[in-house]
């Protein structure tokens, strides 16, 4: 692993170009998620204050944010659809950890773990509909549309995900599907809205969610890839998190082909939960480093990672563009 997409002798890509360019927006941004939050029920901003402050760099809405600069728009609707956008994405962590017994999130304690798992997930349907307010107060069926459609291919792929758990014959395919829609789908409706309420061409709609779709797999594929390389403290998570929960991502789609017999019995009690202990998880890292199922994860990041880049080659050069760019190389990076 010693290849990325971002150029060679640079400096190492971050966020910190698009989070310079829409920090005035982001404020604006963060207002309303502060106001939406709010209820009488104390709980309730309780635990959705827990998830929305517990350190994430809320791409989403950034992602949002950036696109309506690139395309020289120069309204506020697209604020309150930025924080549309990270309710959305809020609400589904909540049900996540639900559904996947999570203790951790961004290294802090999930909310189920704190509150319990039926005030988690009706705080997360608390945090959907106050994204469908959002949505309906800014008027426009398009973006009503495009926001709705994602929530749904959202709820889809988590239950492909859900009922794809501890399938040893998973098949590459069907896994890039649940990556497409539970990761990819918000992140492209993200940057597509923005052309919307700038009223743009169809062609710089679709250019957008193009590369918020390709950005959106190359982010999970990197995701997917650092549960066998990383640790809590890089992940927010813990290590190994996907292994114990039985989840067929790539790096183990690609380390059970290409195992032998025993390789494969292993792998097959393993995502069965008859192997999930420390010593277990530690013989996984060393079978998906020997098949370089990792490496090969990573470059398949990089193949969808420079598919982003491409989407936007036609729009002019900007600081928006080139901080959009650099994320994607961010994105990739952060296995390295």
């Amino acid at each position: 692993m010693t290849a990325t997409i971002h150029r060679l002798g640079a400096k190492p890509p971050s966020l910190d170009p698009m989070m310079a360019l829409v920090t005035g927006d982001m404020n604006a941004v963060n207002a309303v998620i502060l106001d939406r939050m709010q209820s009488e029920i104390p709980l309730i901003p309780e635990l959705a204050g827990h998830l929305i402050a517990g350190g994430g760099k809320r791409m989403r809405p950034m992602l949002t944010l950036a696109s309506a600069r690139l395309i020289g728009y120069t309204g506020n609707r697209h604020h309150r659809l930025a924080a549309s956008v990270e309710f959305i994405h809020t609400a589904t962590l909540l049900h996540d950890d639900v559904v996947d017994g999570s203790d951790l999130r961004r290294g802090r304690r999930t909310a189920n773990i704190i509150w319990g798992n039926p005030a988690s997930v009706l705080v997360g349907d608390f945090l959907f509909s106050r994204s469908f307010e959002l949505m309906v107060e800014d008027g426009s069926l398009k973006v009503l549309k495009i926001l709705s459609n994602a929530s749904a291919v959202i709820a889809e792929g988590e239950v492909n995900q859900l009922t794809a758990a501890r399938r040893v014959d998973l098949a590459e395919d069907r896994y890039l599907d649940i990556i497409g829609a539970k990761t990819a789908a918000l992140f492209a409706a993200a940057c597509r809205i923005a052309a919307v309420v700038a009223e743009r061409p169809e062609g710089e709609e679709t250019a957008l969610d193009a590369y918020g779709r390709n950005l959106g797999i190359a982010f999970q594929l990197v995701d997917d890839a650092i549960d066998y390389v990383s640790d809590a403290g890089t992940m927010g998570k813990d290590a190994g998190d996907d292994f114990r929960e039985g989840k067929m991502t790539l790096p183990v789609i690609l380390a059970y082909a290409r195992g032998d017999a025993v390789d494969r019995k292993f792998w097959k009690d393993a995502v069965e939960g008859r192997r999930d202990s420390d010593e277990d998880f530690a013989h996984a890292i060393t079978l998906v480093r020997q098949s370089r199922a990792v490496d090969d994860t990573l470059a398949r990041a990089r193949h969808y990672g420079q598919r982003a880049i491409d989407a936007i080659a036609g729009f002019p050069a900007s600081k928006a563009k080139d901080a959009m760019v650099e994320a994607v190389e961010f994105a990739v990076a952060r296995a390295y």
